[in-house]
């Protein structure tokens, strides 16, 4: 069984990496000495259960939650604690659990809020495009409400708001969350095609199975620690995570 002290194995470029990730809230030790790397092109995954910290890790490497220890790297560079703003500048998105569109402006609005950080003009008409060409729905419902929309429809906008950003690392949490199967499925479908294009994925998924399924390497936290890594199909495998997260 792979321990936490597990690598990744051969060469790769790591766009992100966490080294001794410390969080408080409160008086709670929310993330405990995480270690995690994220090689570029790649599909990574994180599964827990509720409570585990694995949002808090996702809003600290956004830079909207202040680690009280360790170190966030991006392209080597370390960027704990600069302002979500920069972050998304240097090239990350975040979109959050919940979907937070905003639920008064259209669809179009909602899209353009996204590529609020860019100036390229020929890039940002591309790119809404691409996203017109991944969720066809969206098309159809520019002028459209966001708060008017079905629970996967806002969640394909909140994907195709962030990739508004052009953002080489896009994280994801909870996207299936509260979806119908089918609305779930095409979900995951999309993220893999998004990350055939180039684009590499941290993903947060209570969907265990599906998550693991599309993932070249995968972490277990649970309270705040990494207690597993390997690659997506060996945990799939692993009896203590078929027991534990799989129903099995």
């Amino acid at each position: 069984m792979p321990g936490p002290n597990t690598e990744p194995k051969g060469k790769q470029n790591f766009l992100l990496k966490l080294e001794g990730l410390s969080v408080y809230y409160g008086g709670i030790h929310a993330l405990q000495g995480i270690d995690i790397e994220v090689a570029e092109g790649k599909i990574v995954t994180l599964i827990g259960a509720n409570g585990a910290g694995k949002s808090t890790m996702l809003n600290s490497i956004a830079g909207l939650v202040k680690p009280a220890a360790g170190k966030i790297l991006w392209n080597d560079e370390e960027i704990t604690g600069h302002d979500p703003r920069d972050i998304v500048s240097g090239g990350m998105a975040l979109i959050p659990e919940g979907r937070h569109v905003f639920p008064n402006l259209t669809v179009d609005e909602n899209l353009t809020l996204g590529a609020y950080i860019r100036k390229d003009k020929a890039g940002i008409r591309q790119d809404r495009e691409r996203c017109f060409r991944l969720f066809p729905r969206l098309k159809e419902r520019i002028r459209q409400s966001a708060g008017t929309l079905s629970g996967g429809e806002q969640q394909m906008l909140a994907v195709a708001r962030g990739l508004m950003s052009s953002p080489k690392l896009l994280m994801l949490d909870e996207p299936s969350l509260g979806l119908a199967p089918l609305v779930s499925k095409m979900i995951f479908e999309i993220i893999i095609e998004i990350n055939k294009h180039g684009t590499t994925i941290l993903l947060i998924e209570q969907n265990a199975r599906a998550a693991l399924e599309i993932a070249d390497y995968a972490y277990v936290l649970e309270t705040g620690r990494i207690t597993m890594q390997d690659t997506g199909e060996a945990l799939l495998k692993d009896d203590g995570i078929r027991k534990a997260y799989l129903g099995e």
